[in-house]
C-alpha cells in the first residue's frame, strides 16, 4: 500500500507488519500526522490498535496508557473530570507514542516545555525485551527516545502527568502588530502569559514585514466541564493546484489581519477553537492539491531572532513562494534530550505549496538558519540533509553510536533515518 505524511511527501510503498523480525526494517507509527518521512519506510509497525488507559492517579493526574492513544481519546474522556494535557501540539489528532517520539511542543513551551516534561516513564520494545525507562532508570534511552522519532525502539506505554483545568473555555486576547518590530515586543512583554502563538502574514513587505497577529489565553476560572464533541466539516476532495496561489492568499491574509477591529481584543472561546482550529477540517491538508505540500519548521536562538526572521521573510515576500500558513512560537531553554527541537528563541512554522524551485529555497532557508545556530523540527522534515542536520543537531553522532550499539541501525529504519545517515 501506499503511505505519507501529512503533507503528502514523499510517498512510498509499505507493508505493514506485527512485531520485529531480522527478516525486515520497519518504522514504529502511530496516525501519520508527522509531516514528513519521519513515518516512512518499506515496513511499518502502527501502534494504533495499541490503545488502551491503564491507570490514572486523581490526586496526581499522573495517567499511564499505551503508545496508540489518541490525544482526542484523552481530551475526550478527562477533560470532563477537569483534567487537560499539560502540554499539547496543534492538533489532537496524533497518538501518545508519537508526541513523546517528536517530543512535541505547544503554546506554552515558553513556560513548561516539551511533551516529555510531563513524562514520567515509559515502556519500550527492543528487539531482544522490553524495558522501563525514565530519567533515574535506562536513562541513556529515556534522553534518546524524547524526541528520537521512533528510531530507538517501539513505544509500548507511558505514564505522564495532566493538568488540572476547571472550565473547558479560555480567555483569548488577540494583539495586531503592524510590523516584526512590534510582533517581538508583544511577545516579550506578555511572555508569562500562559499560552501564546502568532499568525504572521508573509506576504507583507516594507513598513509591514513580518506583521501579525498574536493570541494570547489562559483557561477561565468558572467551573464548566460539559466538554462536547465538535462536528468537523470534511473537505471532500483535493483542491485544484491553482485555487492556492498569490492572490487568493493576499486577499485571505487581509481579511484574517483585520478581523480583529481593534488593536487589542478579548474573547471567550473553547479549547477547540484555541489548540485545535484546523482541526474543525477534516483532511484540510487536501486544500494544497494532490501534490501536498512542505511545512518548514525552524527555530533560531533568542539572540539572533529577529535579525534572521528579518532576512527570512525577506527572502520569502521577495521569491513570491505561496505561503499559505505562517505560525510563531516564543520557546524557553532546551531540555536534556539528544534531538529534540527547541531551543530558546522564535521559531516559525511555514507552509509551502510545491512550487518548482521550492526544494533549492528550503535549502538555502535552512543554511541560514544553521548558520546563526537554529534547526530544523525533524517531525515536519523531508528534504534536511546529513551535513545541516550534523552541524545543528549536536548530539548527532552520539545518536548514530546508540543505534549502532543496539543493533537498531539493521532493524529500525525511516526514509528519515536514512536521508540523515542514522
Amino acid at each position: 500500500m501506499i503511505i505519507e505524511g501529512w503533507g503528502r511527501y514523499p510517498k512510498i510503498e509499505s507493508c505493514p507488519v506485527n512485531s520485529y523480525s531480522k527478516d525486515y526494517t520497519f518504522i514504529p507509527t502511530g496516525n501519520f500526522r508527522s509531516y514528513g518521512d519521519a513515518a516512512l519506510s518499506d515496513n511499518y509497525f502502527s501502534n494504533l490498535s495499541n490503545n488502551h488507559f491503564i491507570d490514572f492517579d486523581e490526586q496526581t493526574g499522573l495517567l499511564t496508557c499505551d503508545s496508540g492513544v489518541l490525544f482526542s481519546d484523552l481530551i475526550n474522556t478527562f477533560t470532563p473530570r477537569g483534567w487537560f494535557p499539560t502540554i499539547t501540539p496543534g492538533t489532537k489528532f496524533i497518538t501518545i507514542g508519537g508526541a513523546l517520539a517528536s517530543d512535541i511542543h505547544g503554546k506554552n513551551h515558553h513556560l513548561e516545555g516539551c511533551f516529555s516534561e510531563c513524562v514520567k516513564s515509559f515502556k519500550l520494545q527492543l528487539p531482544d525485551k522490553t524495558i522501563s525507562c525514565s530519567r533515574d532508570q535506562n536513562s541513556t534511552l529515556f534522553y534518546a527516545t524524547c524526541g528520537g522519532m521512533g528510531l530507538t525502539g517501539v513505544i509500548k506505554q507511558v505514564s505522564f502527568y495532566l493538568k488540572p483545568i476547571n472550565s473547558q473555555w479560555l480567555h483569548q486576547v488577540t494583539i495586531k502588530n503592524q510590523n516584526l518590530e512590534e510582533t517581538f515586543d508583544s511577545f516579550e512583554s506578555n511572555s508569562q502569559h500562559p499560552y501564546s502563538v502568532g499568525w504572521i502574514d508573509c506576504l507583507a513587505k516594507g513598513k509591514y514585514l513580518g506583521r501579525s497577529l498574536l493570541m494570547l489565553g489562559h483557561f477561565n476560572s468558572d467551573e464548566d466541564l460539559d466538554y462536547e464533541i465538535k462536528t468537523r466539516i470534511s473537505i471532500p476532495s483535493y483542491f485544484p493546484s491553482f485555487s492556492l496561489n498569490y492572490l487568493s492568499i493576499k486577499t485571505f491574509n487581509y481579511l484574517y489581519f483585520n478581523r480583529p477591529k481593534n488593536s487589542y481584543s478579548e474573547q471567550i472561546v473553547g479549547i477547540d477553537s484555541f489548540f485545535y482550529p484546523l482541526d474543525r477540517l477534516n483532511h484540510w491538508n487536501r486544500i494544497y492539491g494532490n501534490k501536498g505540500f512542505i511545512q518548514f519548521q525552524f527555530i533560531i536562538p533568542k539572540n539572533q531572532s529577529f535579525e534572521g526572521l528579518t532576512e527570512i521573510l525577506n527572502k520569502i515576500s521577495q521569491k513570491g513562494f505561496d505561503c499559505f500558513l505562517a505560525v510563531l512560537k516564543l520557546y524557553g531553554p532546551k531540555n536534556k534530550n539528544w534531538l529534540s527541537f527547541p531551543i530558546e528563541g522564535y521559531s516559525l512554522a511555514l507552509d509551502f505549496k510545491m512550487h518548482p524551485g521550492l526544494f533549492d529555497f528550503i535549502s538555502l532557508l535552512t543554511d541560514l538558519v544553521v548558520e546563526l545556530g537554529g534547526r530544523i523540527y525533524l517531525a515536519k522534515d523531508a528534504l534536511l540533509t546529513e551535513k545541516q542536520f550534523d552541524l545543528s543537531y549536536e548530539n548527532a553522532e552520539r545518536f548514530r553510536k546508540l543505534r549502532k550499539d543496539l543493533n537498531l541501525d539493521n532493524s529500525i529504519q525511516s526514509l528519515l533515518s536514512k536521508r540523515l545517515n542514522l
